[in-house]
C-alpha cells in the first residue's frame, strides 16, 4: 500500500468518525433544517461535473458523468423543496 493511499485512508476515516459524531449530536428538531440546507449547498458537485465534463473521453465516462450530474441535480433540487416545506410551516395563514 502506497504511503498517499495510506494517508488518504486515513483522513477518510477520521471525516467519517468526527462526522458521525457531530451528526448523532445534532438534535432531532435540527437535522431536517441541517439536511435540507447540506443537500443545497451540495450543488458544488454540479460544478465537479461540469469541470470533469471537459477531460471525460470514451462513452463510460460520459454515462458515469451524466449519472453524477442527475445524482447532483437531484440532491440539490431535494434541498430546496424540503426547505421550501419548512418555511411555509413558519408563514403565517392569512
Amino acid at each position: 500500500m502506497s504511503p498517499m493511499l495510506l494517508a488518504d485512508l486515513t483522513v477518510f476515516t477520521l471525516a467519517l468518525l468526527v462526522g458521525f459524531e457531530v451528526i448523532s449530536k445534532v438534535p432531532a428538531t435540527l437535522h431536517t433544517p441541517l439536511m435540507s440546507g447540506a443537500n443545497a449547498i451540495h450543488g458544488v458537485v454540479i460544478v465537479g461535473v461540469m469541470l470533469l465534463a471537459a477531460t471525460v473521453t470514451g462513452i463510460g465516462g460520459y454515462v458515469l458523468l451524466a449519472v453524477a450530474a442527475f445524482c447532483a441535480a437531484m440532491n440539490v433540487t431535494g434541498g430546496y423543496v424540503v426547505t421550501d416545506r419548512m418555511l411555509a410551516m413558519f408563514r403565517s395563514r392569512s
